[in-house]
């Protein structure tokens, strides 16, 4: 006797936005390869995401508080759409360093959804999410300089 279960799809938070972006990761991968630094690697993402009218902001300011107080400040590589933070590496692997790196500037902002893109001999990416409903709630929201 078979026996099915009845499951209702996955919805991702921004999934639409996201695949597109993990579109031209690939694209920019395909046609560049490997081996350039990061900086390379984040203009041609621009290119590649301006091309599909995505809005693109380069290293968007980002406070970080602790306790009522300023205690440091960090550059995002990427915001896209004003929605998704973009975290780009040229590593051999992703690691559990270029992870925290992330989840910390979700923490530290009002983004929810994020994504870590290695340029690295292979591509490789992850997605992370971090619900604003399990930020701490002292945490500040994204200061425009």
């Amino acid at each position: 006797m078979k026996m099915e279960v009845a499951s209702k799809p996955v919805t991702l938070k921004h999934a639409e936005l996201t695949e597109m972006i993990i579109g031209s990761f690939y694209d920019v991968f395909n046609e560049l390869g490997h081996g350039f630094l990061e900086s390379v690697y984040r203009e041609a993402m621009i290119v590649a995401l301006t091309q599909k009218d995505l809005a693109v902001e380069r290293e968007k300011s980002v406070t970080v508080g602790f306790r009522g107080q300023v205690v440091g400040h960090f550059r995002t590589d990427l915001v896209v759409a004003d929605r998704v933070i973009v975290e780009l590496k040229c590593a051999r692997t992703i690691d559990s360093n270029h992870e925290a790196q992330l989840l910390n500037y979700l923490k530290a902002t009002r983004f929810e959804v994020g994504l870590l893109l290695n340029f690295g001999t292979r591509p490789h990416f992850r997605r992370m999410i971090l619900e604003t409903a399990r930020k701490r709630p002292a945490m500040p929201e994204v200061r425009e300089p």
